[in-house]
């Protein structure tokens, strides 16, 4: 059995390339709309439940797992830390599918390391934010001191739970976007100069994340962008395609299915 940590639409994909070629595969998601999605693969085993390092280990062990994908967000680093702790303490292989970044080509990109960093960069470059960070780490910027009396825009999957987040962090209708993306060029301009955006906050989350349109609608518009770096982890094995990934799978578990 393979547990795929899948909780991106790359790791569905890849969680779905697995068993397509014969491995039994239970992937892991963090939201009933990610489980919704993982429901077109047939057979498909679905953990909806948080796993914390001791969780992950338990669950190795009561479901005779051999190989751990981890296919979560570039950005999910609590994840990967624990994923890679609970297959060193299991003595099973696990295996990083990191998604290439965007290279940057834009020379109104101002890289920070945190959120917190983020907020007050952001402050520092215009009075309008348009964040595109999504809605988990929201706080950082409506309980920032740098951002009191800018306006903060936050463009976030458009769920019950995520809206009724956002209300409780004081976001009123007019400072949400709720829509999914990613989003062309074309929409991400549209929404700039709809919203009046001044500054704009990314993260790399590569081309299927959206980065490279909302960099280039940035670029067309003169809009500084924030961008918060990627975390750096020391990753016990990674690879950056999908046949890549099957090989280690295959290698590991000498192309049984087992």
């Amino acid at each position: 059995m393979i547990f795929v940590a899948a909780g991106t639409q790359d790791g569905r994909e890849l969680a779905g390339a697995l068993l397509a070629a014969g491995y039994p595969v239970t992937a892991s998601v963090v939201s009933s709309y990610g489980e919704k999605l993982l429901e077109r693969y047939p057979g498909i085993i679905i953990n909806d439940k948080p796993l914390d390092a001791d969780g992950l280990s338990a669950y190795i062990r009561a479901h005779g797992i051999r190989l751990f994908v981890d296919a979560s967000h570039p950005y999910a680093a609590n994840v990967s830390q624990n994923a890679m702790q609970a297959c060193r303490g299991a003595g099973i292989p696990y295996i990083r599918y990191e998604r290439q970044s965007v290279p940057i080509d834009y020379d109104n990109v101002h890289c920070v390391e945190t959120y917190e960093d983020a907020a007050k960069e952001a402050a520092r470059l215009g009075k309008t934010v348009f964040l595109t960070t999504g809605s988990r780490n929201l706080k950082a910027f409506t309980t920032s001191e740098a951002l009191k009396g800018h306006t903060v825009i936050a463009r976030i999957l458009p769920t019950a739970t995520v809206l009724a987040e956002c209300e409780e962090l004081g976001l009123t209708p007019k400072n949400i976007v709720a829509l999914q993306g990613p989003f062309s060029e074309e929409l991400n301009i549209a929404l700039y100069r709809q919203y009046g955006a001044e500054v704009v906050v990314t993260k790399n989350s590569g081309e299927i994340g959206g980065t490279d349109t909302k960099l280039t609608a940035a670029k067309k518009l003169g809009l500084p962008v924030v961008m918060i770096d990627r975390p750096t982890l020391d990753y016990d094995v990674i690879a950056y395609t999908f046949e890549d990934v099957l090989g280690f799978a295959k290698k590991n578990l000498d192309g049984n299915g087992e």
